[in-house]
């Protein structure tokens, strides 16, 4: 089993940032690979980025270049570093995680985008 926790989520100005965390109950050594979706109203949940036990990275071509995801094994936490924020980013973003063939969702942090 595997608890995760996202936290940063909020009301953001278009052009603005926010930094997304989420925190595993136990070491992320184990977990592989791990990654942030978004759900936006009306629309189908979706990658936004994703990370291997490793460091690969790959990112939605939508938010490439403008997305971070990263991940510290020592905190057990993985990160999302939003920048140049997009009304159409707006959603619920999930973290997910894969352990021993089972994956596992977090509750969900809202991003807000707008003016």
């Amino acid at each position: 089993q595997v608890q995760l926790v996202e936290s940063g989520g909020g009301l953001v100005q278009p052009g603005g940032s926010l930094r997304l965390s989420c925190a595993a109950s136990r070491s992320i050594f184990s977990l592989n690979p791990m990654g942030w979706y978004r759900q936006a109203p009306g629309k189908q949940r979706e990658l936004v980025a994703g990370i291997t036990s490793t460091g690969t990275t790959n990112y939605a071509d939508s938010v490439t270049g403008r997305f971070t995801i990263s991940r510290d094994n020592a905190k057990n936490t993985m990160y999302l570093q939003m920048n140049s924020l997009k009304p159409e980013d707006t959603g619920v973003y999930y973290c997910n995680v894969a352990f021993r063939s089972q994956y596992y969702w977090g509750q969900g942090t809202q991003v807000t985008v707008s003016s």
